[in-house]
């Protein structure tokens, strides 16, 4: 008599043409909105429309890919393409203000896809989801890097970095709300732009 054994594998997940595709695509978006017209502030750290683009990253592309998509635009800043807020560009900004910020990024949109993804699997409807998504990563790793990057870069207090930081709430709540209606707006168009169904790699098989 002979058993029956099924050995099921994890399907794995890589990476085809269109995420590197879509990686590249919103690194892009993210340089765009850069170089928007910034408003500046005292502290030295002017308002962009930077995380409006890191928010819809992570919101839109999942955590893996807008790690990768925001990590991109930094790394083509660091090595000299000027792409960061008001042209900036090189190994210069890190000793800026604005470091913590532009450090807590990819990271940013990670939380924001991780938090987006299982935000929109609850009975939450998908857009104040999507908003308690970005902007909670916001408040978790943009804000926190940003007063340190100004304590550390600007040699502020922790009260009054804390203070500078405050400014950027009200237009960070904007900008989490636009990233919101974009990205419902996207899955509307590719409901499976995020939750990818997984499918078995070549060569997996189940083992009889």
């Amino acid at each position: 008599m002979t058993s029956t054994l099924t050995t099921e594998r994890p399907a794995r997940t890589t990476f085809a043409p269109v995420d590197l595709a879509l990686v590249a695509v919103f690194a892009a978006l993210v340089a765009v909105l850069s170089l928007a017209p910034a408003i500046p502030l005292a502290g030295g750290v002017p308002i962009t429309l930077q995380t409006l683009g890191v928010a819809l990253a992570g919101l839109t592309l999942g955590p893996v890919r807008g790690f990768l998509a925001v990590l991109l635009y930094l790394l083509v800043g660091f090595v000299g393409l000027p792409v960061f807020a008001g042209g900036a560009a090189g190994l210069g900004v890190l000793g800026k203000p604005s470091a913590g910020y532009l450090l807590s990024f990819p990271i940013a949109a990670l939380l924001a896809g991780l938090l987006s993804r299982a935000l929109i699997r609850t009975r939450l409807p998908r857009y104040p989801g999507l908003f308690l998504a970005g902007f909670g990563a916001s408040i978790l790793i943009v804000h926190p890097a940003g007063i340190a990057g100004l304590m550390a870069n600007a040699n502020m207090a922790f009260d009054k970095a804390v203070i500078t930081d405050l400014a950027f709430w009200p237009g960070d709540v904007i900008k989490n709300l636009v990233a919101a209606g974009l990205a419902l707006a996207v899955f509307k168009a590719f409901p499976d732009l995020v939750l990818r169904r997984r499918r078995p790699a070549a060569g997996d098989s189940v083992l009889r």
